[in-house]
């Protein structure tokens, strides 16, 4: 049996063929986005549209690779960008095109959300979370606000993945995490916040989906794609659900306590909990999980960016980079690199920008400024387990994914910082992987078999023993001090506006 994942990303939309019975990829593909040109600054917007036809030619050069085994799918799972709303008129046209990450042009409007309810604690108490500049909470009072015309022209309000979920089934639904990355759900009861919604206007709620469990398929796919990709009419459409979530999953991230890091444009590392993982310092997100439970993301936005500016700046290989990094001692010499050159998630700077610390005659060369942004990288995932510890979470081992598992400059690096066990798991691609076996659940509960999120994860992910990388204890103890030493930076430059 075969199950087709799904990804839409910015930057593009991945497929991938999971063959369940041989636990293997069978085909694989990539179809770029586009961004919409000469918006104001702040603003980062692509169309909806767009993402449809994406879909459709990655599907098909899948399609197209399988040939007679295509008959073999059984469903398809969605993974969508964390941040993402699509709007559709009574006539399922595409209201306006949707903002995704990057664009704060709703910022004002988390902040009149905040003072409604008694700032950042207030929200959290209310549902969880405090929906921030990027949340569709926000976004949406934004729109009322600012494009009112379009607001009350909406019929209908989805996230990336559920719009793709409605054009393939013609259902309208959410599941528990996809709704939680809005803004506009109690994470603890798993419902739509009525105050939330009322607050931004009382018909706000009738736009919303209903929300269906982790593990409940979608429907069928529209018997028009079906023929047009020559596959089964039969073939379920799976629950859908953020990125991140589904990177977790495809990690075998469903047990209470483990730990998952996803290191690819974006650095993400998440801890699943059997019960809800609030955390009250608003730090980390307090999300639902894919698979049925509940967890809490760190996001670090620099974790590519940075390497890839300083890579572009000596002309560094990806190889030349890390021999630079490898061949300098842990610390740098007193060289900190703070890597926020496009705004960061955590530590939250909106607007932030890097900086370099601690320059002497001994440390000012290219390898000590690699050693340094690898560090400085590290650091702030370091810093988001150092809060999923306060919540909790000890970890035995961090089951690790995305471009970054491969090396083991990172995996050492990381060990280092995080104080555990890392090990690459198998699943390369992430949250398409998850996508798919999120919809490989729904499936074979459709047909009457027991077979739940733990036993998918434990069939087709698996860890690489050979890529285990241990924490060295002085190493640890080091990067402690080194963490305390960034965060005081940030806390010092921040206040006074350098940074």
């Amino acid at each position: 049996m075969f199950f087709l994942g799904l990804e839409l990303s910015p930057n593009g939309t991945r497929a991938v063929v999971v063959d369940i019975d041989a636990a293997a990829v069978r085909a694989e593909s990539w179809v770029p986005h586009e961004w919409i040109e000469g918006l104001p600054q702040g603003y980062r917007e692509q169309d909806p549209v767009l993402w449809i036809g994406a879909v459709d030619q990655a599907v098909a050069k899948v399609m197209a690779t399988l040939g007679d085994a295509r008959e073999r799918i059984g469903a398809i799972g969605v993974a969508g960008p964390q941040r993402g709303m699509v709007l559709l008129d009574e006539a399922d046209q595409v209201v306006r095109p949707a903002k995704l990450s990057g664009d704060n042009s709703a910022s004002r409007q988390a902040e009149e959300l905040a003072r409604a309810f008694g700032g950042a604690p207030g929200l959290i108490e209310l549902a969880g979370k405090a929906p921030g500049a990027e949340s569709a909470a926000a976004e949406l009072l934004w729109l009322k606000q600012h494009e009112p015309v379009h607001f009350q022209r909406a019929a209908q309000c989805f996230t990336v993945q559920d719009f793709i979920n409605y054009w393939l089934s013609g259902e309208r639904a959410t599941e528990a995490g996809s709704a939680s990355t809005t803004g506009l759900l109690d994470v603890v009861t798993r419902s739509w916040s009525g105050a939330l919604t009322d607050f931004i206007d009382p018909s706000l709620k009738r736009l919303l989906p209903d929300i269906r469990p982790a593990d409940q398929s979608r429907g069928v796919l529209r018997p028009e794609l079906a023929r047009q990709w020559g596959l089964s009419n039969q073939v379920q459409i799976g629950p859908g659900s953020a990125a991140p979530l589904l990177s977790a999953l495809s990690a075998g991230c469903v047990a209470n306590g483990t730990v998952a890091l996803e290191l690819g444009a974006t650095g993400v590392i998440a801890g699943v909990g059997g019960t809800p993982v609030i955390d009250f310092r608003g730090e980390l997100e307090s999300l639902c999980s894919a698979s049925g439970s509940w967890i809490a993301l760190g996001l670090c936005r620099n974790t590519a960016s940075a390497p890839e500016l300083l890579r572009r700046h000596y002309g560094w290989s990806h190889f030349e980079f890390e021999a630079n990094v490898s061949s300098v001692v842990p610390g740098a010499n007193g060289l900190t690199v703070l890597p926020y050159f496009s705004g960061e998630s955590m530590p939250f700077l909106l607007d932030g920008c890097g900086v370099i610390h601690g320059l002497t005659a001994e440390n000012f060369t290219p390898a000590h400024l690699a050693r340094a942004t690898a560090e400085g990288v590290a650091l702030g995932l370091g810093y988001a387990m150092s809060r999923l510890r306060d919540l909790g979470f000890e970890p035995q081992e961090v089951r690790m994914l995305g471009p970054g598992a491969l090396s083991a400059v990172n995996r050492q690096l990381l060990a280092d910082v995080l104080g555990a066990p890392v090990i690459a798991v198998s699943s390369r691609q992430g949250a398409a992987i998850g996508a798919a076996m999120q919809a490989a659940v729904g499936f074979f509960r459709s047909c009457g078999e027991q077979i739940g999120f733990p036993e998918i994860a434990s069939y087709l992910v698996s860890g690489d023993s050979e890529s285990v990388c241990e924490p060295i204890p002085a190493n640890y103890d080091l990067y402690q001090e080194l963490m305390a030493r960034q965060q005081y930076l940030v806390d010092t430059l921040h206040p006074a506006g350098f940074l």
